[in-house]
């Protein structure tokens, strides 16, 4: 097979025309960590390198691996020097998929049908610079020839949220939404904690003296985004919390801590899970989805090995989180997504039993490849439904990688359906209709039409 050709990750006929019934369909970016600020100056790219990798982790860490010195990679190097050292190792980069993203951003949508090597690289440059200097390069404009409908954006509860109407008022084809994500106040053990609270008291003008008042300010911020035309919260979680802790004991752990003293391990978890259970209430009045994103690594804790470990027990997170779930039963939409793709099957089976309002999310994190995009489509098609998918997520702060990312989830989606229709599994005509409502409408339901926010 040609590389990056119209059958790109799929194997039959049936992918490749169940793919081309979903290409085009609009996308729903529910977790992007794009920077709004950039949006709203809608200025364009420098160069090249700035536009692929200027801010990506992504290939920062591939080219590390491949031993380039770090003065390439973020260090006082031009960008064309970065560029060229790039290029000089990429193709020993093939097989991960940031080879294929850089690729197919190149080809569809710089118009470059070209390998990038040693040899290559030049005339790249030179190529893709030229192409960047035209109007249609813009960030705003590339968004909407992607066809992306609306981005949410990844923002902290003191934020100001001035730059999201500034990029709406640019655009009728394009809304960007907030995302309330408050980790840094209810990450109690981090160094940082006070000064944030620092923040929030000036933000909201409320002096904190209990965890009653924390709560209160964060119910501020809470309406200032609903205000806005937020549709979800985030929740970045180290352990599966189960919502549900005394304010007695809460407002003891941050009184301690509000004057230095180290919580301990236990306290952390107390605090958080009773902070998440005062959040979800907040979202469930508000109609927005909580997204519960679960085990990522943790930051600024030098807790015990063996305490993470247990907290990440597959028991742990499976009773942890019904206790949540049971809590808010009937009231709250939940997505869920896990770092662990071998804990997919126990999130699968928790969303399974409780109904239409709790959905899993798509592959996290280093889990968004082929390899992990097919994986969580056959688990949630095997415990779950895969007509409750809650849709997937370009979790990245690049512009181009919006469009090659979901491009890469509907070729993964269309093969896995086109194979269960080659199995026997259901019709060609099924795997259609699903396929569209995987891929726009379903999630469009799940995350657009609460709260009356069809237009959102």
């Amino acid at each position: 097979m040609p590389f990056l050709d119209e059958k790109y990750l799929m194997r039959s006929e049936a992918a490749l025309a169940i793919y081309k019934s979903i290409s085009d369909k609009p996308v729903l970016d529910l977790h992007s960590h794009i920077d709004i600020k950039t949006l709203a100056q809608n200025k364009k790219f420098d160069n090249v390198w700035d536009l692929f990798a200027g801010d990506s982790t992504y290939v920062w860490e591939v080219l590390r691996k491949r031993n380039v010195d770090e003065h390439f990679i973020t260090g006082d190097a031009s960008p064309k020097e970065k560029w060229l050292a790039m290029a000089e190792v990429f193709p020993e980069i093939a097989g991960n998929p940031v080879y294929e993203w850089l690729h197919f951003e190149l080809k569809y949508y710089l118009g470059i049908d070209i390998v990038l090597d040693t040899y290559t690289a030049e005339d790249i440059w030179e190529q893709a610079n030229e192409q960047l200097n035209k109007e249609s390069m813009k960030p705003i404009s590339l968004l909407e020839s992607m066809n992306v409908q609306l981005i949410c954006t990844i923002d902290d509860p003191i934020a100001n949220l001035d730059f999201h109407e500034k990029v709406n008022s640019k655009t009728d084809k394009l809304v960007v939404c907030p995302t309330w994500r408050p980790d840094k106040a209810i990450n109690i053990s981090s160094p940082d904690w006070l000064n944030y609270m620092n923040k929030i008291e000036e933000r909201y003008q409320v002096r904190l003296t209990s965890v009653i008042d924390l709560v209160y300010a964060m119910q501020l911020s809470h309406n200032y985004f609903e205000d806005n035309g937020c549709i979800t919260s985030d929740y970045n979680l180290e352990f599966p919390v189960t919502g549900i802790a005394s304010e007695d004991q809460a407002d003891i752990i941050f009184n301690r801590a509000i004057t230095g003293e180290k919580p301990t391990p236990d306290e952390v978890k107390t605090f958080i899970s009773y902070m998440i259970g005062e959040f979800a209430e907040m979202d469930s009045e508000t109609g927005w989805v909580s997204q519960l994103h679960m085990g990522a690594h943790p930051k600024d804790r030098d807790e015990p090995i063996e305490n993470i470990l247990s907290s990440s027990s597959t028991q742990h997170l499976y009773y942890s989180l019904k206790e949540f779930l049971d809590k808010f039963a009937g009231r709250l939409k939940v997505a869920l997504y896990c770092m662990d793709a071998n804990q997919q099957g126990t999130l699968a089976e928790l969303a399974r039993k409780y109904g239409a309002d709790i959905c899993l999310g798509s592959a996290w994190w280093f889990n968004e490849t082929p390899i992990g995009l097919r994986r969580q489509l056959e688990f949630i098609g095997s415990i779950d439904l895969l007509s409750n998918f809650g849709g997937m997520t370009s979790d990245s702060n690049k512009i181009l990688s919006i469009g090659s990312r979901f491009d890469m989830f509907r070729r993964v989606l269309s093969d896995t359906l086109a194979n269960m229709v080659d199995l026997g599994q259901m019709p060609f005509s099924v795997a259609v209709e699903l396929a569209e409502r995987m891929a726009y409408s379903g999630p469009y339901q799940f995350w657009c039409t609460s709260s009356d926010k069809d237009d959102s």
